[in-house]
């Protein structure tokens, strides 16, 4: 793109110098100049771009006056260029065509040429569920490009994306910015979980899949996901619904933290359905069911609307979203 910025440059510099005013000159008139150079004929010229005759007679008149030259001189019955419209007629042409290029981008995308670098930002949820699955389809359909996985920071989506630092956020769904573009990734629902043969689930007789009593639920010590530190979080506030809380006892700012303390104790946690099945069978964790309703939460996609129309980064969206509904309980 530089090559094609810099060629373009360089034609408008070599134009400007037979121009009276290269800055009201209508541009278009650069349109009706390569037809005429290519076939030196106003009605002929007049037919390729869709114009009448006289419009493209008064358009040669109005570049005769404001670049200095003749451009066309009658020979008999015939136009021919001056020796300034030859000089130009080629570098015209090509530039003409880089500027369509520039301004429309390539005509095809190709994933597997493609060497884009895009940035996400997500929980270590994603990390798990997400990753794997996007770089094994990478290394298939597009094994230039890079992706790469940041922390969330809940709070700062908004800068992040509005400044770049990000490309795209995965994060719950709230009230988004008029700018910004998302997609429903699907929603999640959530588990308890504890170790295998937790010694009060057992002597309580509470088997996997079962539902834990909200007594015992609530007396348990609990691990609660929070990046910010935060003591309460959803399923407190499920249980405060119904007048009851529960003992959290540790706060950890990603998921697998909060799966490897409930690994290696007594404690208990709510963790993303999907998650705590992925995960659970790797570090020895029951699953069962929680004694109050939780609400399900809806997992967007969000971007930049400036990167819409970007044909890598909707590569990268589509597949994102694609796996994620797969991946979703």
């Amino acid at each position: 793109m530089a090559g094609d910025y810099l060629a373009v440059k360089q034609m408008f510099f070599m134009v400007s110098i037979y121009m009276i005013n290269f800055r009201t000159l209508d541009l278009n008139l650069l349109r009706v100049l390569d037809a005429l150079l290519q076939d030196p004929s106003t009605t002929r010229a007049a037919a390729s771009l869709g114009l009448s005759q006289s419009a493209v007679s008064a358009a040669l008149g109005r570049l005769r006056h404001a670049l200095s030259d003749p451009i066309l001189i009658r020979e008999g019955q015939a136009l021919v260029p001056t020796d300034f419209a030859r000089q130009i007629a080629p570098e015209l042409q090509t530039c003409l065509h880089q500027i369509e290029t520039l301004l429309t981008g390539p005509d095809v995308f190709d994933p597997g040429t493609e060497t884009s670098s895009f940035k996400v930002s997500g929980s270590d949820y994603f990390s798990e569920l997400l990753m794997p699955r996007l770089a094994d389809l990478m290394a298939v359909e597009a094994p230039y490009m890079t992706v790469q996985q940041v922390d969330l920071v809940p709070d700062d989506y908004t800068r992040i994306l509005e400044d770049s630092t990000i490309d795209l956020a995965l994060i719950p769904r709230q009230d988004f910015p008029r700018w910004i573009g998302f997609d429903v990734m699907g929603t999640s629902g959530f588990t308890a979980v504890a170790r295998t043969d937790h010694p009060r689930l057992n002597r309580a007789s509470v088997k996997p899949g079962d539902t834990i009593p909200i007594d015992l639920f609530c007396d348990m010590g609990h691990v609660l996901f929070s990046p910010e530190g935060k003591r309460g979080g959803m399923g407190d506030a499920a249980l405060a619904r119904v007048g009851r809380e529960r003992r959290v006892v540790m706060t950890l700012p990603v998921f697998s933290g909060v799966a490897n303390a409930v690994a290696s104790s007594d404690l208990i946690a709510l963790l993303p359905t999907a998650f705590a099945s992925r995960i659970g069978a790797r570090l020895g964790l029951q699953t069962y069911d929680a004694p109050m309703e939780t609400p399900r939460v809806e997992l967007c996609m969000v971007w930049h609307q400036r990167s819409t129309n970007n044909p890598a980064h909707a590569w990268l969206r589509q597949n994102v979203l694609t796996i994620m509904r797969d991946v979703l309980d």
